[in-house]
């Protein structure tokens, strides 16, 4: 059986922990440690823009809503949703119905976030089999 090969981190065991022996021993043989892996669910890169993507639908609802962030209407524009639509008429109606209550227009904004989406990845946890 191959050993997998890969970045390996290790981690201390808590003081006072029963895996731990007496301070002597803990000298001569240095702190007790036990292997352990670190995976990576999502590319940095993908939650950086998704991050950018989030800052700027707050900062055009602030102003499509002429109001401070904490005022927003409660809505959800949920961007993993949108990149599950088939289509970008679906997804500009699906935006369109969430702002129903926008008074301003929403038109350029629709279409920029339409734009900025484009090309995203979704980061939607997998289903456990």
């Amino acid at each position: 059986m191959a050993v997998p090969t890969g970045p390996r981190v290790y981690f201390q065991s808590p003081p006072g922990s029963e895996s731990r022996g007496t301070e002597e021993e803990e000298e001569e043989e240095g702190p007790v440690r036990r292997q352990g892996r670190v995976t990576v669910k999502y590319d940095r890169k993908e939650l950086r823009k998704r991050l950018h993507l989030e800052e700027w639908i707050l900062a055009q609802l602030t102003l499509l809503y002429d109001c401070q962030e904490e005022e927003i209407p409660e809505l959800e524009i949920d961007v993993d949703e949108l990149l599950d639509m088939e289509s970008d008429e679906s997804r500009s109606a699906r935006v369109k119905e969430l702002l129903v209550d926008c008074y301003k227009p929403t038109e350029v904004f629709v279409a920029d976030l339409l734009d900025k989406i484009r090309g995203m990845q979704k980061l939607s946890t997998p289903q456990k089999k």
